[in-house]
């Protein structure tokens, strides 16, 4: 899993799988969702994200990490 903002676009892509996206579904205002082929879920779009609440800090929790990167 990746998370990537953008300044320019203030957007946060969550990528859960590197799967190519066919399809996407807007799910909430500023929220979409693609999905593969096969639809299942590979990113999530939040789209104005530094408007959304508790965006400035990430917190993980029980994850099963084998690496984590921060860039």
């Amino acid at each position: 899993m990746k998370l990537n903002y953008d300044k320019e676009t203030d957007s946060l892509y969550i990528h859960l799988s590197e799967r190519a996206s066919v399809d996407s579904d807007e799910v909430a205002d500023g929220v979409v969702l693609d999905f593969d082929e096969n639809g299942g879920l590979v990113g999530i779009d939040v789209q104005h994200a530094s408007q959304k609440p508790d965006i400035q800090s990430i917190v993980l929790s029980h994850l099963p990490l084998h690496d984590l990167q921060a860039a």
